[in-house]
């Protein structure tokens, strides 16, 4: 049996259509249209789409320190998030499934701020989490750039990595 999607969240939709400017280089774009979203979802919305809209706010953010204050949020708004909540966007989504990504972009941002401990604190999280990701590529990018951070944490490096979102 096929996993099926729900009925489209026109959130959601919004949401992919700024990240896909920002893919196409059009960073300012993304920013401004998933902040409009951000607006309109507000700081008590529906914690899944706080979720999902701050996680790529991350993502696009200039500034580390802003870079942070949002995947924070997303963290904050995935605590808040069932599994039935996820699943109404897509039926084989599962919660679980976001905390090794959100750890992960933790990590990795307080490690460019050289705040190294907090940042090994959240790639144990990762580490911790992992698991719960499928053996695709999706699953094998995060476990590869966990390794990456982790050396880089090890090693006390602040730069950006390639691979990195946003860059």
């Amino acid at each position: 049996m096929t996993e099926a999607s729900t009925t489209p969240d026109p959130v959601v939709q919004r949401v992919m259509e700024a990240v896909t400017l920002g893919h196409q280089g059009d960073r300012a774009g993304a920013h401004d249209g998933l902040q409009e979203i951000w607006d309109q979802v507000g700081d008590d919305g529906d914690p899944f789409h706080r979720c999902v809209v701050a996680h790529y706010l991350a993502d696009v953010a200039q500034d580390p320190e802003d870079e942070l204050a949002w995947d924070r949020r997303a963290l904050a708004a995935a605590l808040e998030t069932t599994d039935e909540r996820a699943k109404e966007h897509h039926s084989s989504l599962a919660i679980a499934g976001f905390f090794p990504s959100l750890h992960l972009n933790l990590a990795d941002v307080l490690r460019r701020l050289g705040r190294f401990d907090e940042a090994a604190v959240h790639a144990d999280h990762t580490a911790a989490r992992v698991a719960v990701l499928a053996d695709d590529g999706y699953g094998a990018s995060i476990r590869e750039a966990l390794v990456d951070v982790q050396a880089l944490i090890a090693a006390g490096d602040t730069t950006v990595r390639a691979s990195a979102p946003g860059t």
